[in-house]
């Protein structure tokens, strides 16, 4: 009994690896988890709000156009759709 058990969970992990290792070839899979593009798309958008409170704080962006860029980081965009207005030369 304990021989069939053994053989049983050993073919299970066969076939999970086997399994794995077709998953990893096909060209479907794409190649990094999906936690780790999560995680990569939001240390962007945290890269992005701290480059636009930098302006802000030096006064170099008018408020408008600051809630703009931060509409556009909420809404998950990285770069505003249109071009910044209030952006002075400094």
């Amino acid at each position: 009994m304990t021989a069939a058990v053994a053989i049983g969970i050993g073919a299970l992990i066969l076939a999970a690896m086997a399994y794995d290792i077709a998953r990893l070839i096909t060209s479907a899979e794409s190649r990094c988890p999906p936690l780790a593009r999560l995680r990569g798309r939001r240390a962007a958008l945290e890269h992005a709000e701290q480059w636009c409170v930098g302006p802000r704080l030096h006064d170099l962006l008018d408020t408008a156009t600051y809630q703009h860029w931060m509409n556009s980081l909420a809404h998950g965009r990285r770069r505003p759709t249109e071009k910044p207005q209030g952006v002075r030369d400094g």
